[in-house]
């Protein structure tokens, strides 16, 4: 397992995070898993042993139970360097405040966290969605707060648009609030939209990338055929993340990740997450699941490195359509473009 550094800080994660949204099957998550306590033992000593030191979960997944399970495991597995990471943002009642960002709800979904999973720190507290109606300097006075107060070290942000980020971030200097480490972003071979500018905004200010589903919803696991979907999947459930605009191109990555993880030996998810191990700015991709399989198949990305030939293969079949300004900068700005600009255009490694 590969360590990289998250971000500015000098904290390291490995490079397949375990994530925790099908703990609980509380509610509408019980469409994504319902992994008890017993089998969430068995995931996650299997992504410990592997090298995993992170586990990501959130308040809002199955209404706090994904916590509680997190919780009750790491009291047994004290001392193993593992660190948790939580969000918060999203309904965890039915009063008015008890969702999003108001320093109310951050302190108080904090201190909830903190009792469902058993600790006094949270490792890395993210905002979980952008809050249109609180302003950028409560929210990030109330992030500043909980780590000065030794309740979290450290604090990121995810499903945030570039403009979102850039502007915390200048709350963050102006007013020497702590600032994020990390964005937690949906990136996969079939959706790239992050390239346009959240990684490039990554690359210039120094934020880690975590990778939220990362196949998908299991799309493209292999598993998933044109016209042909295997029983007990999300998708069937009736999950709707991710939404699919092209489906002729979604099945056409599908082939190609196929056709490669044959020729290697490997299934198409390793194959997948390799290519996202990969990607410039990715810090981490997280890993999610139900069985004992899925996971030990994904930890197999780890160390599986793809040729140039394949990530050109994959890079050509999945390639977006470049929106202005950027396809202007491309004709006329490119003597004048710094790396974090070239990482749209694949010519920053």
């Amino acid at each position: 397992m590969e360590y990289r550094l998250l971000g500015r800080s000098g904290l390291k994660v490995s490079t397949l995070t375990m994530g925790t949204m099908t703990f609980g099957g509380k509610g509408a998550f019980a469409k994504v898993g319902a992994v008890g306590l017993t089998d969430a033992a068995r995931l996650v000593d299997l992504c410990i042993d592997a090298g995993v030191n992170l586990i990501d979960t959130a308040d809002v997944y199955s209404d706090g139970l994904s916590e509680e399970i997190v919780g009750d495991l790491m009291q047994e597995r004290k001392g193993k360097g593992v660190l948790i990471a939580t969000k918060v943002r999203f309904p965890m009642g039915a009063g008015p405040n008890d969702r999003g960002l108001s320093r109310h709800h951050i302190i108080a979904g904090c201190e909830a966290s903190l009792r469902r999973l058993k600790t006094e720190t949270i490792d890395l507290y993210q905002v979980h969605q952008w809050d249109g109606l609180t302003p950028v300097e409560e929210f990030m006075e109330a992030l500043d707060s909980l780590v000065r107060a030794g309740k979290v070290r450290y604090v990121g942000c995810s499903n945030f648009s570039a403009w979102h980020v850039m502007k915390a971030l200048g709350v963050a200097a102006t007013e020497h609030r702590q600032r994020f480490v990390s964005q937690q972003i949906h990136y996969t071979l079939e959706a790239r939209e992050a390239e346009y500018e959240l990684v490039p905004l990554s690359l210039d200010q120094g934020l880690g990338i975590l990778v939220w589903s990362p196949l998908a919803g299991g799309l493209l696991s292999g598993k998933h055929r044109r016209n042909a979907a295997p029983e007990g999947t999300r998708q069937l459930a009736g999950w709707t993340e991710p939404p699919i605009r092209d489906e002729n191109r979604l099945w056409a990555i599908v082939d190609a990740l196929v056709e490669i993880a044959d020729a290697r030996g490997v299934s198409a998810a390793q194959v997948a997450l390799a290519w996202l191990l990969g990607r410039p700015g990715v810090t981490s991709v997280v890993i999610g699941g139900r069985t004992e399989a899925q996971f030990t198949d994904n930890l197999g990305a780890a160390d599986l490195r793809l040729s140039a030939d394949d990530r050109k293969r994959l890079d050509e079949v999945s390639a977006l359509p470049l929106l202005y300004p950027y396809w202007h900068q491309l004709q006329t700005a490119r003597d004048r473009l710094g790396p974090a600009d070239l990482s749209l255009f694949g010519l920053a490694s």
